[in-house]
């Protein structure tokens, strides 16, 4: 089954087509102004795309109704208007996407392929916040995950660079881009991930805060009369990196370094210091880990990232060697000779994990299946 994969972003779209063994015979990217896609330049490159069988709708969270990812109709179209609010910078675009889709491609299957649905089954210890229990159960406040497609894929890709089954794996993911997380992989399920709710909770990214004690927010609320409104723009678009040095982009930031600028160091030195902890974290979720995996933008190409935060990781026998840390390539093991255990740079390929997550929805086999 051929496969037309929508990942709809808050600034690109990007389209791959599929084959059924997961190979990508085409793929476009295009850029979103605000989030607005333009609807000639999508409807040219899935024309050009032939043997389209079924669409496959990245959708960065399911929220509380949907725990795996499920077929598109017009009651899923609702319910993920409803809940817009817990990724405002995603879903929006991925509506915006999964409208011209139906409207280009009316007669084709269409799945809502969840990022959150890869981190469904982790252990409650991992996914409950312990607060009231009204809000857990009637909002459905909970740790959800998210990148679960990234986390998939990095973590069954490993297993096939080492040779082993990915059932007697433990690997910690590391998806880190414009947005970013980790994930405790263990026999192939996520076990513990660093976002939660929303993809707001965690690692320090581009334009998100991470994880900020909820008490200050509540002290800004009450004495400098911050809104909510106010406190999503700050925390969502203007946090992070660009909170620390005016610039979203990890490569400016290296640069600025270069130079001697200040607070570069400073939101680097923040960045590292979150992610370093935030790796060990997972690893203690599964009692030890077996191979650490970087991917997503900035794992693959930030090679000054990867080398400061596996610094502070050699009591967990993670070592890389300088030379092979500045390899460039889709995929490469970059340890040191003397590690325990392996280091991997692993390019993203959530399309191909899209892909296979539709045919499983639509439970279409093969050619030659039944």
């Amino acid at each position: 089954m051929r496969v037309l994969v929508l990942n709809a972003g808050s600034s690109s779209l990007k389209l791959s087509l599929v084959d059924v063994d997961d190979r990508v015979l085409a793929d476009r990217e295009f850029e979103a102004v605000e989030g607005r896609l333009d609807e000639t330049q999508l409807a040219n490159a899935v024309h050009e795309m032939e043997g389209i069988e079924a669409v496959g709708h990245r959708v960065v969270h399911g929220g509380p109704r949907f725990a795996r990812s499920v077929r598109i109709d017009a009651d899923v179209i609702k319910y993920l208007i409803t809940i817009t609010d817990l990724a405002p910078l995603h879903l929006p675009a991925a509506l915006a996407g999964i409208a011209a889709a139906r409207e280009l491609l009316p007669r084709i299957p269409e799945v809502a392929c969840l990022d959150t649905a890869f981190h469904s089954r982790m252990p409650a210890s991992a996914s409950t916040y312990a607060i009231p229990d009204e809000w857990r159960n009637r909002h459905g406040i909970r740790r959800y995950g998210f990148h679960g497609f990234s986390h998939a894929y990095a973590s069954r890709r490993a297993a096939e660079m080492l040779g082993r089954s990915p059932h007697d794996l433990r690997a910690v993911t590391c998806h880190l881009g414009s947005g970013a997380s980790l994930a405790a992989v263990r026999g192939g399920r996520s076990v513990d991930t660093t976002m939660g709710f929303t993809p707001l909770e965690g690692l320090v990214m581009a334009t998100r805060s991470g994880s900020v004690d909820p008490g200050a927010l509540l002290y800004l609320q009450r004495h400098a009369g911050v809104s909510e409104a106010e406190l999503t723009e700050a925390l969502d678009r203007k946090g992070g990196l660009m909170a620390l040095t005016g610039t979203p982009d990890m490569r400016e930031i290296l640069r600025r370094i270069a130079g001697g600028d200040e607070d570069a160091e400073l939101a680097f030195d923040v960045y590292i210091h979150r992610l370093r902890g935030l790796i060990a974290s997972m690893a203690a979720a599964m009692n030890g880990l077996d191979v650490l995996v970087f991917t997503g933008g900035v794992g693959e190409n930030a090679a000054p990232v990867r080398a400061a935060a596996v610094a502070g990781l050699r009591f967990l026998g993670i070592e890389i060697g300088p030379t092979l840390n500045a390899s460039l390539g889709p995929d490469n093991n970059i340890s040191a000779p003397g590690a325990t255990v392996p280091t991997l740079v692993i390019k993203s390929r959530e399309d191909i994990e899209v892909a296979r997550e539709v045919r499983k929805v639509l439970a279409i086999s093969p050619p030659g299946g039944h």
